[in-house]
């Protein structure tokens, strides 16, 4: 072994066992990364030896990378490492329903799986993607290798929901799989219209099932609902599904279903119609069975329900975020309508049963937020018009609250910073504690890397050379850290930064 690979070796276990001894639930640089935002809980953390305060303001795009793919990307790419192999694989789903295996390293492509057409413009009612293949993150099943994604397929001229299992050897299709999401549906009595319904939420594994949430398009059209959908991956089928009461209340946040507890968390968005609360503009608990509840321990919407639904204000703008602060396991949720709102994880507390709320932007919460705890509280980081900046200065860019208590006043925000675009943010460390940067790209304004001090708000990288330039960046994405890099996906291509040459 060459000594700078053994140093990397040495390196990469410091951090394993400084993240461990930490508490923190981060990935370093060798571990697989199997979701959104790597964990269950959506946290977005990362341990990325090297990478920091100091060290930040060399990373540079690789041009070498090629990460060259056909079709717009909307999922986070996933990161696999098979066991006693020396580098790993990113996984790369695109709205042209090709599945990629790339190497983590070149950016060549190890194996492609092209899964069936995708739905053009004209198949469906409304929706501003085109064509519309794989939109929400897949998930990787660490334990088996198989990789589980929904694809919008065109089949005897219908589009149909179908989910795939894939090996991630060699991209086949697993024994049983595809599963049809609308005739497993109806084979437990319940009716799905494909063609109504978007899958924009990551997905999730629990408990030895798979759960796939669903919304509608862009646009709002139709009698679509907020689906979450229950498979069983020893025999693929269609176990069961929970669906909103009201019309509309899609799920289609990027983080789609956060985790915790034994337990999915879930937020919907506005219903139609709806004079008493019919499930919309709320954060939901579901046991891993889907079955319906009744209890106020298991949702919460806001008091104002019914005008956040006249307005098209959904509460839906991002995924729940579990959080556990001081003994007090805890959800933050941020809706379209700019608030933050603290809960209580264990007591939802029905309608209006909130523990603290605030404005905290002056307009609407659309991303995957990431979160990460210190001793002087847990740090929640979103793209927004932050309304309640440190200062008094409204900022447009990045926005991060700080919860610091379990009760009213427990929630402000910490620090504001400016960018140009709105991404979805994560966080690294060098060792599971130190150096904590937050970053976030600049999708669809600047289209460059952001850094900044997670304990300050003071930048510490900005990409700056026109090597640095990611074109063709989506509003929702968000950033991989693998290998000792950062991967950004765009259209087309996915793209690499790294400290070294």
């Amino acid at each position: 072994m060459s000594s700078a690979r053994l140093i990397r070796k040495l390196l990469n276990l410091s951090a394993l066992w400084l993240c461990a001894y930490a508490g923190s639930a981060c990935a370093q640089s060798g571990d697989s990364v199997p979701a959104y935002h790597h964990t269950g809980d959506r946290s977005g953390q990362y341990v990325v030896a090297g990478l920091t305060w100091q060290s930040a303001p060399r990373l540079h795009r690789d041009v070498r990378f090629d990460g060259a793919v056909e079709g717009h990307v909307y999922a986070q790419p996933l990161y696999w490492h098979p066991p006693g192999a020396t580098s790993g694989l990113l996984i790369v789903a695109t709205e042209a329903n090709v599945v990629y295996a790339l190497d983590a390293v070149t950016g060549r492509v190890v194996w492609r799986n092209a899964l069936g057409t995708p739905a053009p413009a004209a198949a469906l009612p409304c929706g501003n993607i085109h064509p519309l293949g794989i939109t929400g993150t897949p998930v990787i099943d660490s334990a088996t290798g198989a990789l589980y994604l929904d694809a919008l397929v065109v089949r005897r001229n219908e589009p149909r929901h179908l989910v795939y299992a894939l090996s991630l050897r060699d991209g086949s299709a697993l024994p049983g799989w595809p599963v049809d999401i609308a005739v497993g549906l109806q084979a437990n009595g319940m009716s799905f219209t494909p063609r109504l319904q978007n899958q924009r939420g990551a997905l999730t594994l629990l408990d030895g099932r798979l759960f796939v949430p669903y919304g509608g398009h862009y646009g709002d059209c139709g009698d679509y609902h907020g689906w979450v959908v229950g498979l069983r991956l020893d025999t693929p089928a269609v176990f069961g599904g929970w669906e909103t009461r009201g019309r509309k209340g899609g799920i289609w946040a990027p983080g789609g279903i956060a985790t915790a507890d034994a337990a999915l968390f879930v937020s919907t968005g506005n219903t139609a119609g709806a004079d008493s609360w019919a499930d919309g503009e709320a954060v939901i608990h579901l046991a891993p069975d889907l079955h319906r509840s009744a209890s106020q321990h298991d949702a919460f919407a806001p008091a104002d329900w019914h005008e956040l639904d006249e307005a098209d204000l959904d509460l839906d703008g991002a995924n729940p975020m579990p959080i556990e602060l001081h003994g007090h396991r805890l959800i933050v949720a941020l809706g379209k309508d700019g608030k933050a709102y603290l809960l209580n994880r264990e007591n939802l507390g029905g309608i209006g049963g909130e523990l603290d709320v605030q404005q905290v932007s002056r307009g609407p919460i659309r991303a995957g937020p990431a979160s990460y705890a210190t001793p002087d509280g847990v740090f929640v980081a979103f793209p927004g018009a932050g309304s309640a900046c440190p200062g008094g200065s409204d900022t447009n860019g990045l926005v991060v609250l700080r919860i610091s208590a379990a009760s009213h006043g427990g929630l402000r925000t910490a620090w504001c910073a400016k960018i140009d675009g709105a991404g979805s943010p994560i966080t690294t460390t060098s060792d599971g504690s130190a150096d904590r940067i937050v970053w976030i790209a600049g999708a669809e304004g600047d289209n460059r890397l952001h850094g900044f001090r997670g304990d300050s708000g003071q930048p510490v990288f900005v990409g700056g050379g026109t090597d640095d330039v990611m074109p063709g960046l989506r509003h929702f994405v968000t950033i991989l850290a693998a290998e000792g890099k950062l991967y950004v996906a765009g259209d087309g291509r996915i793209y690499a930064f790294s400290i070294g040459p």
